[in-house]
Order: structure tokens, then C-alpha cells, then sequence
């Protein structure tokens, strides 16, 4: 890719952020250009971590290898006839395929090269290590992008791919911080610090859990109790918690253990990790210890290793900005924590143990006064029309780690319960879009979501289908002279169709779901109004 060095540059589509869905979208862009006329855009991205460190966000950087795929059930499944996850967006199956995902799991290092590629195939600029200086406006719409190091960079329409929205603050776009639609404006999801183990075999790591778990489930193993006590402090209710998940059983009457598929691991009970914070002498319990090993999804990669998704931090929405702002990086006393996960694994037989460069921060806030905000209950109610949508996908509102205060103020209202049945949605692009600024999108888990939304609408795979429509319709904003927040879920719908990329639309509405977590947001969101 050129090098990029004068001073003032002048860009057609330019994206801030190198989140999958942000460069997916910008080569979304390029291609529709270049379909019309023959030839390629003026196209950048521009992001604050080295390129030397990999291109593609957390899921390279941040090695997020194990995939969160969309959820659809069985019956619709077959009455469509879709494979198990469903009909992806198009640019999205292309990127896993040309990665080699075959289930679930990305490699990071072939991830890296293949978006470089991908990137070099539409004319797409990189430039890595910058921060903004001051945002450039013409009326209402974004001109230009100032760096701290003095070069301009011009350009005609913006995709922002930060957790954060940082490009959007930046212009004067307000977000709300934390879960602040629910009025818990200091609450926000744990953010994960990846590690790869090596040396560990997969049996060997299987029966390590077994162990643990016919232990613990044995009350005359005195001291396996020791350590079930140790990892909960006494604490006679987590006592209990613990001793209900680690005896779990299959229908064949066995204790449920980690299931190993092609190229990934669940595990769904604790017993790994009540033995680490035996070890570690701390309590299992992400709000008073502020880090624990959960129940790990992990990826199996080439040449032996195990991507673990299980260290699990405890923050504020102040700490999640700052963590975002500052490239992601993980602080000493993560950095600290990590000392104890390496030793404990060794301690197993891993012979290495490496942490990622970054931290996958699941959330950092969401943007305001964008055209059609999302829901968690529009989802429900299946998103979009179908005579409107890009794709569908499917996924439960995920609030790993919890959110904190969330369950005292649903109860002070009433509600006895916050599980709502996954929603099953029809993606648009009008919750990326921002009305005060046209030609800004925000293509992230910062996007316009409400209330749940975002515990679902944060997912890579969604986020992507996203972007592939924010990518056409910046193109389409570009050759007809118009505002991207005009640009109508049915003009995006058409291009697709017409050029044989939309896939199955298959959403559906849950109506007593919908209803139900539409009351419980509304009441919740009371603290939205508030600065």
C-alpha cells in the first residue's frame, strides 16, 4: 500500500477505525464505485495502534479468535434451508472463507493478511499510529481530518469503526456513556484480555477438567473443598451457585464437561475456574475481585494452540473510554493478572502462555441522534420489513460479566426477570447513520442502539452486515450528489438483489417478547436525559 507522507491528502471514502466492520465497509464502498465506473475510489483508513502490530481490530489485534456466529433456530433453519449459521452477509462469507475459517475460529496472523489484501484489491489507503487533532466541518457534514503530527486528510463521506465513536465525539456527535438508556451511566460490560496457550494437548486438557469436576462434586474430597470454599470465600450463596453448575449432567446422567468441536472448545461449567482462583486466592466474583477466569470459548488455531476467551476485567464506562482512547491497551494490573494465568497453565504442562497486544472491549457507550435508532425490542420485533432488509441475524442480548446495577433497578420496578428469548433481526443501516452529521456513520458497537440492543447489535457478524450496507450507500451518497443519512435501507436492498449479493431474509417478531422488553426498556431509560 503507497505510504502516505504529504501533508494534505484528498479522499473520497475515509474511515477511522480498523475494526473488521469498518475496513469491510469501506471495501463495500470501493467495490460499488468501481462497479459503476470502472475504476477505484480514493479510499483510507486510518487508525492509532501500529499496522506493525496486524490490521483488523480485536479480532487480530486483540486475537479474538473464537468467532460469536449469528444464532438461528433449527425450525428456521429448515424451512429456509440454511447451514448452521444461517445466510451471512456476502463480503463476510468471502472474508472467512479466504481466512480458512471453518467453523468458528480465525486465525489472527491470516486474518491480517488477508484484509491487507483485500484492501490492495479495492484501492483502500492505511495509515497506522495517527490521533486527531480537530475535525474540519462544512455546514453540517465533516470536510476534513486534522492529525496531531499536522497532515489534513480530506474526504467526502466517514465511516466510524471505533468501539468508542471516537471520530463522531471528535466532530461533536453526542454518546452516552455506559448503559446510560437503562439510566446506569457508570456501568459497563467487562472487557477480555485473549491468551494463547501452548504445549497443553486437548485431551490433556479435557482430563483436567475431569478431575476437577469429579472432585469437586465429591463432598469427602476434604480437600477439593478447601479449594471450592477458597474460590468463594466462604460465601455461602456462591457456595451454592457453584456447587449447582459444577454438578450439572448430561442426559446420559454424566457430569457436563467441555465440548470439543472442529475447531473450538466450549466449556460450560466452572471447575476450571473455581481451581484458578483457588490457586490465585481470590474470589470468583467479577465485581469484587474485579478479574476472573470465566467459563472460556476457545479457539483452536495452527500448530497446537488455544485462544482462550475467559479473563474477564470489571470496568466503569469511564475506564472503557479511557481503555478505547488509549489503543486498547491492557493496564499493569491486567498485565498482572496475566502473570497469575501463566503460571497457573504452566503449572498444567502449557509450555507457553502469551497474552494479546489489546483488550476485546466488548462496549464503550452509544451514539445519540442518529436517523432510526435500534431497540432491543425492535429486534424483537424482527428489525427492519423484510421488503427493507440486508440480511438477518440472530443472537441472545449478552451482557457477559453482567451489568452492574441492572438487576436492582429492573426489581425496584417490578420486573422479576431480565431474560428475554434471542431476537432473530432483519439488518439495516439506519441506526449507523447520524442525522447532525450526513456524511457520518458509526459502524460499531457505538452505533445508535438503545436499551439491549447492543448487547446483540455488538457482534462482529452483525456489525459487518452493517457495513456492507453503509458501504453501498456512501457510494451511492457520493455519485448522486446526496446526504448518506438520506440513503434508504431499499436503495441498499436494490444494489444487492441486483447484483446477486442479498441473501435469505428470514426475521422474525416475537410479540409478547417485544412487548415486554419494550416496557422494561422504557421504564429503565428513564436516565437517558441525563447529562
Amino acid at each position: 500500500m503507497p505510504t502516505i507522507t504529504q501533508s494534505e491528502r484528498f479522499y473520497d471514502f475515509i474511515g477511522f477505525g480498523d475494526e473488521v466492520p469498518g475496513i469491510l465497509a469501506l471495501i463495500s464502498a470501493a467495490r460499488e464505485y468501481r462497479r459503476r465506473f470502472g475504476y477505484a475510489p480514493r479510499s483510507l483508513v486510518m487508525f492509532k495502534s501500529s499496522s506493525l502490530d496486524g490490521v483488523g481490530g480485536h479480532l487480530v489485534r486483540g486475537r479474538l479468535a473464537y468467532l460469536d456466529r449469528s444464532s438461528v433456530p433449527l425450525e428456521i433453519r429448515q424451512a429456509y434451508g440454511l447451514g448452521d449459521f444461517g445466510d451471512p452477509p456476502a463480503i463476510y462469507k468471502e472474508f472467512l472463507q479466504r481466512v480458512g475459517v471453518a467453523v468458528v475460529s480465525i486465525d489472527p496472523a491470516k486474518a491480517n493478511q488477508v484484509l491487507r489484501q483485500m484492501m490492495t484489491e479495492a484501492g483502500v489507503d492505511m495509515l497506522s499510529s495517527v490521533a486527531i487533532e480537530s475535525v474540519l466541518r462544512e455546514g453540517q457534514k465533516i470536510a476534513g481530518i486534522k492529525l496531531t503530527r499536522g497532515e489534513l486528510y480530506r474526504g467526502k463521506q466517514f465511516i466510524d469503526a471505533t468501539v468508542n465513536a471516537e471520530l463522531a465525539q471528535a466532530v461533536g456527535v453526542r454518546k452516552l456513556k455506559g448503559f446510560q438508556t437503562f439510566g446506569l451511566p457508570n456501568s459497563e460490560l467487562s472487557v477480555t484480555l485473549m491468551f494463547e496457550v501452548e504445549g497443553l494437548p486437548i485431551a490433556e486438557l479435557k482430563a483436567v477438567e475431569a478431575h476437577y469436576l469429579r472432585r469437586f462434586n465429591n463432598p469427602s474430597d476434604t480437600e477439593a473443598q478447601r479449594y471450592l470454599n477458597a474460590a468463594a470465600w466462604s460465601d455461602p450463596l456462591l457456595i451454592k451457585e457453584l456447587r449447582q453448575d459444577l454438578g450439572r449432567r448430561n442426559s446420559s446422567g454424566q457430569f457436563l464437561m467441555m465440548y470439543h468441536g472442529k475447531d473450538y472448545i466450549d466449556v460450560p461449567t466452572k471447575a476450571l475456574s473455581v481451581a484458578y482462583h483457588a490457586f490465585r486466592g481470590t474470589k470468583l466474583s467479577l465485581r469484587e475481585s474485579a478479574a476472573i477466569l470465566d467459563n472460556a470459548n476457545i479457539a483452536i488455531l495452527p500448530n497446537g494452540k488455544l485462544s482462550w476467551n475467559a479473563l474477564l476485567f470489571d470496568v466503569t464506562a469511564d475506564q472503557a473510554e479511557e481503555l478505547a482512547r488509549n489503543r486498547a491497551k491492557p493496564t499493569a494490573a491486567m498485565l498482572q493478572e496475566m502473570k497469575f494465568i501463566e503460571t497457573w497453565f504452566k503449572s498444567l504442562g502449557a509450555t507457553s502462555v502469551r497474552s494479546a497486544l489489546e483488550l476485546y472491549i466488548r462496549h464503550a457507550g452509544n451514539v445519540t441522534g442518529v436517523v432510526e435508532p435500534l431497540s432491543g425490542s425492535a429486534m424483537l420485533r424482527g428489525g427492519v420489513p423484510n421488503s427493507e432488509a440486508l440480511g438477518t441475524f440472530g443472537y441472545t442480548f449478552d451482557t457477559r460479566g453482567g451489568i452492574d446495577g441492572l438487576k436492582e433497578r429492573a426489581n425496584a420496578l417490578g420486573f422479576s426477570t431480565l431474560h428475554f428469548r434471542p431476537p432473530l433481526l432483519n439488518i439495516g443501516i439506519r441506526h449507523a447513520l447520524v442525522k447532525e452529521v450526513p456524511n457520518l456513520a458509526v459502524v460499531s458497537p457505538a452505533s445508535g442502539f438503545e436499551g439491549y440492543a447492543c448487547s446483540a447489535g455488538r457482534i462482529v457478524e452483525f456489525n459487518v452486515g452493517v457495513g456492507q450496507g453503509v458501504g453501498i450507500a456512501a457510494a451511492i451518497a457520493l455519485i448522486t450528489g446526496r446526504n448518506l443519512a438520506d440513503i434508504t435501507n431499499a436503495e441498499v436492498r436494490q444494489v444487492l438483489a441486483s447484483t446477486g449479493r442479498l441473501p435469505k431474509i428470514y426475521g422474525e417478531t416475537y410479540v409478547a417478547d417485544a412487548g415486554a422488553l419494550s416496557e422494561f426498556e422504557q421504564q429503565l431509560g428513564l436516565g437517558i436525559a441525563i447529562a
